[in-house]
């Protein structure tokens, strides 16, 4: 189901159904481990004010505005169809927004393309995976430098001059991005042949690959067992960590939110109910009523 669907079952369900109550394990949290990670965010490099964003008469989000902070990792939660996506295509330039204001880096955005954003430095995994699945991990990783590559078409095709240079250069950090995440032994493998929990880590070396400075995962540890989801908290924290990019997170297991997250914005029915830190978000009553039920 996608996010817009999502979206209008829930809004014409609102008046007679009951929310499904959500796994806010809620609202239990173990010792973050963000927390004994030494952190070093820096100063603002998105800011969001009142995104408003609508499909004919649905109103996909309301009046939402938060900001993301270099090196942070900072999710995005909410019940089913609550436009956790549809910020996320927002960010991603997929969707452009009514109203409102996006500002990277200190300059403001208007209307542009997605492989502009890309080229900005905001790569992105996708809910549903996106590869290609006749082709190796590896061309699929290599497919991630596109932003990156400047030699023509001529040149890449003969294979000559500077665009060999270029071509070692960008295997070579492919190679990089394979071992980290550790996927050698798969890297001629069609994608097609894999589980789905290493097509999702496929999928993330892509976006690796791109060297962003923000990436954008959208349910990266949906469909995964709980060695999966381990294993992919920790890439998490070291893309975080060793290779410097900010990270905004959108994920339904609030175990693991609420674990690696520096800082949680909360939405519901397409509108803002909740912001801070984890610890502030858990003790949100909006929060709380959001995911309990009691509110729809």
């Amino acid at each position: 189901m996608t996010e817009m669907s999502a979206i209008m079952k829930r809004h014409a369900a609102a008046e007679v159904l009951p929310a499904e109550p959500a796994p806010l394990a809620a609202l239990h949290k173990p010792e973050q481990q963000v927390m004994g990670r030494e952190r070093n965010i820096g100063e603002v490099v998105l800011d969001l004010q009142n995104i408003s964003l609508s499909f004919g008469g649905v109103k996909a989000l309301t009046d939402i505005s938060f900001n993301v902070k270099e090196h942070e990792i900072r999710a995005i939660i909410g019940p089913n169809g609550a436009g956790k996506s549809s910020m996320i295509n927002v960010i991603n330039g997929v969707y452009h927004p009514q109203k409102g204001s996006i500002v990277f880096h200190g300059v403001p955005r208007h209307s542009m393309h997605p492989s502009k954003v890309a080229r900005q430095g905001i790569a992105r995994t996708f809910q549903n995976i996106a590869l290609f699945k006749g082709m190796t991990v590896l061309d699929n990783i290599m497919t991630g430098r596109n932003t990156k590559m400047h030699s023509g078409l001529l040149a890449n095709a003969i294979w000559w001059g500077r665009a060999r240079n270029e071509e070692m250069q960008h295997r070579r950090k492919v190679e990089e991005v394979i071992d980290f995440l550790e996927i050698q032994h798969i890297r001629k493998t069609p994608v097609g042949r894999l589980p789905y929990g290493l097509q999702k880590r496929v999928e993330l070396a892509r976006a690796l690959a791109a060297e962003p400075s923000m990436l954008l995962l959208d349910e990266p540890m949906a469909g995964m067992n709980v060695e999966e989801k381990q294993d992919m908290c920790r890439f998490i924290l070291d893309v975080n960590d060793q290779f410097g990019s900010t990270i905004v997170l959108i994920e339904h297991d609030m175990g693991v939110v609420m674990d690696i997250s520096d800082r949680v914005v909360v939405l519901d029915y397409g509108k803002k109910i909740g912001d801070g830190t984890p610890d502030e978000v858990m003790n949100n009553p909006e929060v709380i009523k959001a995911y309990l039920g009691s509110s729809h």
